[in-house]
């Protein structure tokens, strides 16, 4: 019997109000954390990383985010981060995983602060395969800093 195997990816992103680089008013990514685990029929797989980059744009609810897939760390062994880099995801050939689109959601404010359930909407590439999706998440706004999280599966 086929079983359909897939990852599931949480995302904590922390982003701030720049005030040096981005004159209109564009929220950075200055710290974040995405971690994945994946149920596999004969070992459990869990890593995570810190090298997600983005910026979400209030105006045009646009966002875009990156994370170079060679920088999950935290596997059971040197053998299965190999593996993951090497034979599953190809990290040589295809460096990054993105997330592109639009915000979604009844009404949120982002120059208030308050928690919000939103969906981000867009253009998920990994392995070099594009994939429309719409994710939904919860962004927390709190003195000028935006936070955003989420929890997604994607099919190995």
């Amino acid at each position: 019997m086929y079983r359909k195997t897939f990852i599931t990816f949480s995302l904590v992103i922390i982003a701030s109000m720049p005030t040096r680089l981005y004159a209109q008013n564009k929220f950075e990514v200055v710290s974040g954390n995405i971690s994945f685990s994946s149920n596999a029929p004969l070992e459990l797989i869990q890593a995570s990383s810190e090298s997600i980059k983005g910026i979400v744009d209030p105006a045009t609810r646009k966002f875009a985010f990156i994370v170079k897939m060679s920088s999950f760390k935290g596997f059971n062994s040197e053998l299965q981060r190999e593996h993951f880099n090497e034979n599953y995801l190809e990290t040589d050939k295809y460096y990054d995983a993105t997330f592109t689109g639009e915000l979604q959601g009844d009404s949120f404010d982002f120059s208030k602060d308050g928690i919000y359930k939103v969906l981000a909407k867009g253009a998920f590439i990994v392995h070099g395969k594009k994939q429309a999706r719409t994710i939904p998440g919860i962004i927390r706004i709190a003195e000028g800093r935006l936070s955003i999280e989420s929890d997604f599966k994607v099919l190995l």
